[in-house]
């Protein structure tokens, strides 16, 4: 057909009240010689796209001004005392999978553009140690927007009445002592501890399960913690610590991210940083002065957040933070700091 030139550099339409139908096609109906700023509308895509002189691309349509994210919240895990309570799990909540305590997902966050949200990865809980405080220390809280999760409780040292309540419950020394209990919807209660002397401690809770039991020769285990597939690997975080023993008895185990306990005069195990794990607790050798070993501190607090592809994180100082995609999406995850975000 017979090509058009318009020459003047102002087209005014405004008597129109119609609208400009522009050329339209498949893919495979592109024009096989396109020239730059040549502009069709892609029925197989329903996109409007133009041809820059190298490719065709879809013109950038503005994404809504409001949109949902999915999160995932982790705080720190309880610090592990000397002789013999382990720290339990930093407190769990997500809207992507099961949460901490047996809940629920949660409902994803509305967000906005241009509108600043505060992130803040709670730290571990410092474990124990045998020429101070004998008790760990409760983990931090982790925060994203209006979401917050509660840090581990701590383990009770071999004279202290009660193990730490947090997101899940710190453990107790012994038969005498009381264990932490863990916050509805975020974590499980620790396990209880065993005997006047010899003892045991208990596991730290986790957020899947509560601590085990200390019996008679053996410190109780951490409990279990939860899987999320929110990054697209399903990776298990935020187990309890596990507690000591005296002597010769047999220490308890960590699990999924918490820290081992030990039996007489060793230090206990750190919990894995970024899973929320509780720490590990020490044991003793009765009879004798406590040489100087540590419990193992809680590890650190995540925060992960999961939002369309077609926005674009900014994040603000004080905090270390990384994207990736998955799919048609993008998974932002903080690994340590405090500060905002702001998406556009």
């Amino acid at each position: 057909m017979a090509l058009t030139k318009v020459t003047t550099d102002v087209i005014d339409m405004s008597g129109n009240a119609g609208g400009l139908i522009w050329a339209k096609g498949t893919t495979a109906e592109q024009p096989v010689s396109p020239v730059a700023g040549e502009l069709r509308e892609n029925t197989d895509t329903g996109k409007t796209e133009v041809y820059n002189g190298t490719e065709w691309k879809n013109l950038k349509e503005a994404p809504p001004s409001t949109f949902s994210v999915d999160f995932l919240v982790i705080a720190g895990g309880g610090g592990g005392a000397v002789a013999t309570g382990a720290g339990g799990a930093g407190g769990y909540r997500t809207s992507y999978g099961t949460s901490g305590g047996g809940a629920s997902a949660e409902s994803a966050l509305s967000l906005s553009v241009e509108t600043s949200y505060t992130v803040t990865v709670g730290a571990g809980g410092a474990g124990g140690f045998a020429n101070g405080n004998r008790d760990g220390t409760i983990g931090q809280n982790s925060i994203f927007s209006t979401i917050e999760s509660i840090g581990g409780g701590f383990g009770a040292g071999f004279a202290t009445s009660t193990g730490g309540t947090g997101g899940s419950g710190g453990a107790a020394s012994s038969s005498t002592t009381t264990s932490g209990l863990g916050t509805l919807g975020q974590g499980y209660d620790a396990g209880s501890g065993i005997g006047t002397d010899p003892v045991a401690g208990g596991g730290g809770g986790g957020a899947g399960s509560v601590g085990s039991n200390a019996v008679s020769g053996t410190a109780g285990s951490g409990g279990s913690g939860v899987s999320s597939n929110i990054t697209g690997t399903s990776i298990t975080r935020a187990g309890g610590g596990g507690g000591g023993a005296e002597n010769s008895w047999i220490a308890g185990s960590g699990t999924d991210g918490g820290g081992n306990g030990t039996s007489g005069n060793n230090s206990a195990s750190s919990a894995t940083p970024n899973t929320g794990g509780g720490g590990g607790a020490t044991g003793y050798v009765s009879g004798q002065a406590i040489p100087a070993i540590y419990g193992g501190n809680g590890g650190s607090g995540v925060v992960i957040i999961r939002y369309p592809n077609a926005y674009t994180v900014t994040i603000g100082a004080g905090l270390t933070g990384s994207t990736t995609t998955d799919g048609s999406d993008k998974v932002t995850t903080f690994t340590a700091g405090s500060g905002t975000i702001t998406f556009s």
